[in-house]
């Protein structure tokens, strides 16, 4: 389902990564949550492609789509 991202718990203590890479899901969020565009966190990250932020952005949301409820912290 998701071929670009894995977790290895010898990388990162199992969180999330772009497969081949040690650079986190949640990095790549918080690059777009900030308001960099894709062209902006590949020229941060040569290795990655636009494949990979998008395929990132559609696991955060596959994950999403399957957690309970919670309130958001203010």
């Amino acid at each position: 389902m998701f071929e670009r991202i894995e977790i290895d718990t010898k990388k990162l203590g199992g969180k999330p990564v772009i497969k081949g890479t040690r650079i986190p899901i949640h990095l790549i969020l918080e690059m777009l949550a900030e308001g960099m565009s894709i062209e902006d966190i590949l020229g941060e990250y040569p290795e990655l492609e636009e494949a990979d932020v998008r395929e990132a952005v559609r696991y955060a949301s596959y994950l999403l789509s399957r957690e309970e409820l919670h309130e958001v912290p203010a």
